[in-house]
């Protein structure tokens, strides 16, 4: 296959985002062209993920430059995999915010911003050098900047300036750390230092492992550095509360398993990453059920799922990292469905506070719906991807003799299968123990919703169903990416050119 699609997920939605902008007053246009230039993002990435099928690595050197001194893209099974379901994803909340009231006063700022988005997230899997993954993500992250505090209101720019400045201090230890890296290896290329590394004296090559765990740590969330995520993300308008809660943190996962199995894949600090999965997990489900709004009790799940990542890298092990991935990719669709589905029940009643809602399931049923199903994949009951994710990295954990992180894992999912029930009861069931803001729930549900939102929701709910029907191959997918992650012979020859 043709190296010369490589670049595309990063240029395309960079070119539109400049029309967009020079055709802010035309809206249509600026909803037109991205809805196009999404699905041809997707296209490619589906194209590039059939291209890596063989174990191929496809690189392309930009501007024809050599590997050392050059920017190098590469993609391999992992990065086509996130690229595919990142478009995906994006895609179908872009249908979703131009349904949505809460972007329509902010279109001509919001379809530029989100097309800047997309290119830092794809910038983000493909590129090959440490100091372009910086600049990917601020690419990434000064769009995010705008987005956190679309509409302008008091809570969202003092939860927004949250989320900027420990953003800030983590670009700044980004930087830090590719400073000391490259002063130790001579380069910042990743296949180099997959090399080099192995030559740097075991102390410091931990020191800066643990220094960049540190660093995506931080976007990720993981314990203890996530609590700026429960405050920044609820107060975001929904689309935009999607796209992070679905995507930002994953692209922090990525950079972790990407940079432990290929720079630091000794093991060494394998029970320092099953220790903070733990307690990741359970301070973040912990979290979710002393919360009494929808939107907060989510976010607090993503903090508790990132858990079940970092497990699974944490094993070392083909079947631990295969479930890791298979994990972020099912975490990815279902965690964007139910941010989706808050913003119905926003759009519905005017508040996602549990107090305030009550007996939506006979006034909303396909809300209801919509909301169940994806929960209960969150919580992993059988037979959805949640299920399948979490019986991947249970078996893994039990091959390998974690028991102790196993049992933690698994009391998380049922504590996480309390908190959706929480939800069910407070929002589905019984009645508000206040008058909810809009008034007459009855009256605002007779109002109806957007077509467009209730459509793309659904979407994304039969996404997460067909993911459980194609267990299999996926599963199969997650394999080979943990089998090129662990043997890095191929990476490091494509990405180095030797």
């Amino acid at each position: 296959m043709s190296t010369t699609l490589v670049p595309l997920p990063v240029v395309l939605p960079l070119l539109a985002a400049a029309v967009s902008v020079i055709a802010n007053r035309h809206p249509r246009f600026q909803r037109a062209l991205g809805t196009v230039v999404l699905m041809g993002v997707l296209a490619v990435s589906v194209g590039l993920l059939v291209g890596v099928q063989d174990g191929t690595v496809l690189v392309a050197h930009i501007g024809g430059w050599e590997s050392d001194v050059g920017i190098v893209l590469a993609v391999d099974t992992l990065s086509a995999l996130m690229l595919v379901v990142s478009a995906l994803m994006l895609l179908v909340v872009f249908v979703y915010a131009v349904g949505s009231p809460a972007t329509e006063d902010d279109a001509p700022f919001f379809h530029p911003l989100y097309l800047v988005l997309m290119a830092g997230v794809s910038a983000s899997f493909v590129t090959a050098d440490l100091f372009n993954l910086f600049v990917a993500f601020e690419v990434m992250l000064v769009a995010s900047y705008v987005l956190i505090t679309l509409g302008g209101s008091r809570a969202q720019v003092r939860h927004g300036m949250t989320y900027v400045v420990v953003s800030l201090l983590a670009s700044t230890l980004f930087v830090t750390a590719i400073g000391l890296v490259y002063a130790v290896t001579g380069t910042v290329n990743l296949g180099r230092l997959a090399v080099v590394m192995q030559d740097v004296d075991p102390a410091l090559r931990s020191a800066l492992g643990l220094l960049l765990l540190v660093v995506f740590g931080v976007k990720a969330a993981i314990f203890p550095l996530f609590s700026w995520l429960p405050d920044s993300y609820p107060t975001a308008p929904a689309p935009v509360t999607a796209v992070f809660a679905g995507l930002l943190t994953k692209v922090g996962v990525y950079a972790i398993i990407r940079t432990q199995t290929l720079l630091f894949n000794d093991g060494v600090g394998s029970t320092l990453l099953l220790v903070i999965a733990g307690l990741t997990m359970t301070v973040g489900v912990l979290g979710a059920i002393a919360q009494d709004d929808v939107k907060r009790i989510l976010s607090f799940h993503i903090v508790s799922q990132i858990g079940y990542m970092i497990f699974g890298l944490g094993l070392f092990t083909l079947a631990g990292i295969a479930g890791a991935v298979l994990y972020m990719l099912h975490h990815i669709v279902v965690k964007t469905t139910l941010f989706l589905v808050a913003g119905l029940l926003e759009q519905t009643a005017g508040t996602a506070q549990l107090r305030r809602l009550g007996g939506l399931l006979h006034l909303t049923p396909v809300v209801a719906v919509l909301f169940l199903l994806p929960a209960l994949s969150l919580a992993g009951l059988p037979p959805f991807s949640g299920f399948v994710a979490k019986l991947s990295l249970v078996q893994a954990g039990f091959a390998s003799g974690a028991w102790v992180i196993v049992g933690v894992s698994l009391g998380v999912s049922l504590l996480t299968l309390f908190s959706m029930t929480k939800i069910w009861n407070g929002v589905f069931w019984g009645q508000p123990d206040e008058n909810p803001p809009a008034g007459d729930l009855a009256e605002a549900a007779a109002r109806g919703l957007p077509r467009l939102m209730v459509g793309s929701t659904g979407v994304l709910v039969v996404v997460s169903l067909a993911f459980s029907v194609a267990a299999a191959p996926i599963h199969d997918l997650s394999q080979q990416a943990a089998r090129e992650l662990l043997d890095r012979t191929a990476y490091v020859q494509a990405v180095t050119g030797r």
